[in-house]
């Protein structure tokens, strides 16, 4: 097997470019939709914040396709690779609908419940309504290309996300200062169509596949339990990640409309700087799947060591680099000097958030590629719930902390979950689930 660093390289460059992009098509909706005013970048950030909750219902079998792909490529079962491919564009049409559906028949109650301030709800009701379609097509464009990626064709992946971010940014432009925040909706709808007919070509191109109608909608029992075996405790992990994280947004709701954009806009920066980090989870757990399919333990273990030593430098550094540069980074979303030194002092507690995220963007990849999807789950639930939930109300509004209170809470929460995946990875608690995972695998094969 070839060196291990190299080909990590090779494979988290282009993830790296392709989450930047789309980090980078965020950051451009927020700042033409603060050019409207403060209080459309905060609808803006919240129809997105609650568009992404939605998106959980994907995740049931999102975080399974690309690890039992990768695995049944790494045992040499192309054909079971192939059925897992097929079941999951079904799954995806009934999972990505039902987002969809939510988001066009319940978002008044959905932004509600988010505490959406009066000046902010009548612009991100339409907002979230308008992104409905966008979600179904989001749905397939994700599961194709987890496929693509875990074939090791991310490079493939990238040039559809260019041309995708390419189309929405050409078309906000037009469209939003015209429709104003629907017009960024229905530039990411049909960008998405775009992504989708390339995923399309490029299945049947590279890798030849060439699904059929009926793939759209079955649900083969067997490759969808393959996938709901990762995916629920994935999905699990999401949800109470999502709705810890969407409670510490009500919060800064409670706090007022300032607070809102201002959490906006930091986030928007703070996504800058897990680029990185996510790029090498994502990359690490296509290389650990395959190394789990082929029974190379050792070279998983020595593999994601070595990520996460990478990963916390970068992670400092990048952090580093943001904190010092964010008074000039957040006046391209507003020229309020409140929010901008509020919003700067938010990046330097990021500095100390960021190193815990990294265990957890590296280490939480790597568990769930071995198999072992319900540790994470079961460990980290209970932090996400107390300390980012209930911390970001009790530091942000009973201790009247405000933001500064909702970033301590971000920080305690990564790094306590942090530290629990780092040691059930360095105790080798996944080794069982990666020998379980390659023991089905030589039976599936005889």
């Amino acid at each position: 097997m070839p060196t291990s660093r190299p080909r990590l390289f090779a494979l988290a460059w282009p993830l790296f470019i392709e989450l930047l992009l789309g980090i980078g098509i965020g950051v451009v909706g927020t700042v033409l939709a603060a050019q409207l005013s403060d209080a459309s970048g905060g609808a803006f950030a919240l129809a997105n914040h609650v568009s992404a909750t939605l998106f959980i219902l994907f995740r049931l079998i999102g975080a399974g396709i690309s690890v039992v792909v990768t695995q049944s490529l790494g045992g040499g079962r192309r054909d079971q690779a192939d059925a897992v491919a097929r079941a999951a564009l079904g799954a995806s049409s009934w999972l990505g609908g039902s987002a969809a559906l939510l988001a066009l028949l319940a978002a008044e109650p959905l932004l509600r419940a988010m505490n959406a301030p009066d000046s902010v709800l009548p612009l991100a009701l339409p907002l979230l309504q308008w992104m409905a379609p966008a979600m179904l097509l989001d749905a397939w464009n994700a599961s194709m290309a987890s496929v693509m990626r875990a074939h090791m064709r991310t490079r493939d992946t990238l040039l559809v996300i260019v041309v995708m971010q390419l189309v929405t940014l050409l078309l906000a432009l037009l469209l939003m200062p015209l429709a104003g925040l629907p017009g960024f909706a229905l530039a990411l709808t049909l960008s998405r169509a775009v992504g989708l007919v390339m995923h399309w070509l490029l299945w049947r191109w590279r890798l030849g596949l060439r699904p059929q109608w009926s793939d759209w909608w079955r649900l083969p029992r067997n490759e969808l339990a393959a996938m709901l075996h990762i995916g629920l405790p994935g999905a699990a992990e999401n949800i109470a990640y999502r709705l810890a994280y969407m409670v510490s947004v009500a919060v800064a709701g409670q706090i007022g409309a300032q607070a809102l954009a201002t959490q906006a806009y930091a986030s928007q920066l703070m996504y800058g700087v897990l680029l990185f980090g996510l790029a090498t989870g994502f990359a690490v757990e296509i290389m650990v799947g395959h190394m789990i399919g082929a029974g190379h333990l050792h070279a998983a273990h020595r593999l994601v060591r070595s990520a996460l030593a990478v990963g916390l430098v970068m992670s400092l550094l990048v952090s580093t680099a943001f904190a010092l540069a964010a008074p000039f980074l957040l006046r391209m979303f507003t020229q309020d000097e409140a929010i901008i030194a509020l919003g700067s002092w938010l990046m330097w507690l990021t500095v100390l958030l960021e190193p815990g995220r990294t265990f957890n963007l590296v280490v939480i990849n790597a568990l769930r590629a071995t198999g072992d999807a319900r540790f994470p789950v079961l460990a980290g639930a209970a932090s996400m719930l107390i300390v980012l939930a209930g911390g970001s109300w009790f530091l942000g509004v009973y201790l009247d902390l405000g933001l500064t209170g909702l970033w301590i809470a971000y920080a305690a929460d990564e790094w306590i979950r942090g530290l629990l995946m780092w040691r059930r990875w360095a105790t080798l608690g996944w080794v069982p689930s990666a020998r379980a995972a390659h023991r089905r695998l030589r039976r599936s094969a005889q």
